[in-house]
C-alpha cells in the first residue's frame, strides 16, 4: 500500500481488498479495478448503509436527483459512493435509476414533496434555478427547528447534527462534508470567546466510527442551533448547557470555525 493510500478515508474511498474503482489503480491495492456506473436517486430519499445489511442505522442518505456511482451489487443492494458528499455504502437498487441527469433546479422549500436541496430537471413547486442560493446558513437551519433527530438523516423528516449542517450549507451553495471531523476543517478557526452567529461549533470525540463528534451552528454568542439525540429534535439551546453536556467529564473544548 502506498503512503497516499494510508491517508485515504475509508468512509469516502470506493475500495475494498477485492474491488476498487478504476481511478484508484496505483493508489490502493485491490484484486480487481472496475469503472463506476453512474446512477441517480429516483425516490425522495433512501438510506445509505455501511454494509449490505440494513439492520444498523444508516451512515448517510441519498436524496432525489443525487448521483450514486455504483461499483458492485449483492442481490438487490448496490455498493458505491454518493457523488455529492463522497460517502461510500450500500443502497437499495429500487431507489436508483440509470445515469446522472444534469439538474436545472434545486428544492428550496422545507415543506415540498421532495427534500431540501433535492436536484430536479425543470421547474417545480418549491424549487429555484441552480445557482440561486440562500445567504444565511443559520436562517436555513432555523427552519428545521422541531424536526426529529435521526442518526444518518439529512432531511426535514429527520436529521442528525452533521446532516443539518450539510443541508444548511448546501442551500447556500457551499461545499459540505458529511461528518463532524470533516466539518471541523471548514473555514478558519476562531477562539471560543469570539464565537458569533453563523460560526460552526464542533465537539470532537474520536473513536466512534463515522459518528466521531457533534456539530451545531451558533445562533449568536450565547445560543447554539443543533440536532441532538439528547432532546430528540433540532433545537435552539443555551450554548453553556450544550457545551457542558457535550464535553462531559474531562472533555476537550469545542472547535469553532468561521465559514
Amino acid at each position: 500500500m502506498t503512503a497516499a493510500a494510508t491517508s485515504l478515508d475509508p468512509r469516502t474511498t470506493l475500495a475494498r481488498p477485492d474491488l476498487a474503482e478504476q481511478a484508484l489503480q496505483g493508489i490502493v491495492r485491490a484484486s480487481v479495478f472496475r469503472a463506476i456506473r453512474p446512477m441517480h436517486c429516483s425516490v425522495p430519499v433512501v438510506d445509505i448503509h455501511a454494509d449490505a445489511r440494513t439492520g444498523n442505522p444508516p451512515v448517510d442518505q441519498l436524496i432525489f436527483g443525487e448521483t450514486f456511482d455504483v461499483l458492485d451489487n449483492r442481490g438487490d443492494r448496490l455498493w458505491g459512493r454518493a457523488r455529492r458528499d463522497g460517502v461510500v455504502g450500500w443502497v437499495d437498487a429500487s431507489a436508483l435509476a440509470e445515469g446522472a441527469p444534469r439538474p436545472s433546479h434545486q428544492i428550496k422549500a422545507i415543506d415540498a414533496a421532495l427534500p431540501l436541496n433535492a436536484l430536479v430537471t425543470g421547474p417545480r413547486r418549491g424549487a429555484v434555478a441552480i445557482g440561486t442560493f440562500a445567504d444565511d446558513a443559520v436562517a436555513v437551519a432555523e427552519r428545521f427547528v422541531g424536526v426529529p433527530h435521526r442518526l444518518g438523516g439529512r432531511t426535514p423528516q429527520g436529521t442528525d447534527c452533521c446532516g443539518l449542517i450539510q443541508q444548511s450549507l448546501y442551500a447556500c451553495g457551499r461545499a459540505a462534508p458529511r461528518y463532524s471531523d470533516q466539518q471541523a476543517e471548514l473555514g478558519v478557526g476562531v477562539a471560543l470567546s469570539e464565537a458569533r452567529r453563523g460560526d460552526l461549533v464542533v465537539w470532537l470525540s474520536p473513536g466512534e466510527g463515522p459518528w466521531n463528534g457533534h456539530a451545531g451552528l451558533m445562533l449568536d454568542a450565547d445560543r447554539v442551533l443543533h440536532a441532538t439525540g439528547h432532546h430528540g429534535t433540532v433545537v435552539i439551546e443555551a450554548f453553556a448547557e450544550a457545551d457542558a453536556r457535550q464535553r462531559g467529564t474531562g472533555g476537550a473544548a469545542p472547535v469553532i470555525r468561521r465559514l
